[in-house]
């Protein structure tokens, strides 16, 4: 029997404060890059994440299994895991991190679309389907839009790149979703997944940051703070109480504040960098964020119509 229940001012309020912490992110490792590459942060951030996780493990009595069947699913999940975040890494060497929120948070979006096909429970309904034709709709108005914008070619070109580049770590984000739910991984403990894909973006970060000539670190006390802030509050803190939200609340549910980390990603984007919001960018970021809303709550608003149209026909 599933116990999990609806949500309530307790889930609201913690949703609230993760998507404020997940969409200052982006913005805080692009405040900090001239002093460390954002791929030599998320590694290392990683890093410190990983022995917090192996830390809480063992003060739980748990241990790392690898024979339980995880261990393949584990080496593709850390995998992507890694390449998510090197893609984001290397984006917001190329675009805003106002840009790269909503692009890399399109990500539920993919991840639906693989669920469907891969789960007969996920398939989705009309209204997913139209969040889904706004999304891509407003992807595509938010490139080409820009195409021919005021800004200088090459500047574009560049943005335009690195906005591409956040669009794959959403994609990359979404098949690690998939990779999650559709393998053994789906009945391991939370914390064991965690730590699959904290190890392996370690690893191959920092050795993707020493093979790029990204490896450079200037220990100012913003990228202490920085690193503290990315390792302890989200790479540990944060992911553990998402964990606990999805074992006490309905995910679908949950899935609808998915919208605010990317407005909250502009915001912060703009209000602590100055990053411009151009118009052309806006209107193509608004039917994403849409789109999000309706693919991750679409079950929730299609029973909530089904639920009207029974009490008008009552009435």
């Amino acid at each position: 029997m599933d116990t999990r229940k609806a949500l309530d001012s307790t889930a609201i309020g913690t949703m609230l404060v993760l998507c404020m912490l997940w969409g200052l992110q982006q913005v805080v490792l692009k405040a900090t890059a001239h002093d460390i590459a954002p791929i030599l942060q998320i590694g290392l951030r990683s890093g410190v994440a990983a022995l917090l996780v192996g830390l809480t493990m063992a003060l739980r009595g748990e241990r790392m299994r690898l024979d339980d069947g995880t261990l393949g699913p584990g080496l593709v999940v850390g995998g992507l895991f890694a390449l998510e975040f090197l893609l984001v890494g290397e984006g917001l060497r190329h675009t805003s991190a106002s840009h790269m929120a909503v692009f890399l948070y399109t990500a539920p979006v993919f991840a639906a679309l693989g669920l469907h096909w891969k789960l007969p429970a996920e398939r989705l309904g009309a209204v997913q389907w139209l969040g889904i034709a706004l999304a891509f709709g407003g992807i595509a108005m938010a490139f080409l839009g820009r195409s021919h914008g005021a800004a200088a070619p090459a500047n574009a070109a560049d943005m335009l790149w690195g906005d591409f580049l956040g669009l794959l770590a959403g994609m990359s984000w979404g098949a690690t979703t998939l990779a999650v739910r559709t393998t053994s991984l789906a009945r391991a403990p939370a914390t064991q997944t965690l730590m699959y894909q904290l190890v392996a973006a370690c690893v191959l970060l920092l050795v993707a940051s020493v093979a790029t000539g990204q490896a450079h670190f200037n220990p100012t006390p913003q990228v202490w703070l920085s690193l503290a802030f990315h390792s302890l509050v989200v790479s540990f803190a944060s992911f553990l109480a998402w964990f606990w939200l999805l074992r006490h609340y309905l995910a679908s549910r949950l899935g609808v504040f998915s919208f605010m980390t990317p407005l909250f990603g502009m915001v912060f984007g703009a209000w602590l960098l100055n990053e411009p919001i151009e118009p052309s960018f806006l209107a193509g970021a608004i039917p994403v964020l849409v789109g999000i809303v309706l693919v991750s709550g679409g079950s929730w608003l299609d029973n909530a119509v089904c639920a009207f149209q029974r009490f008008r026909t009552r009435s």
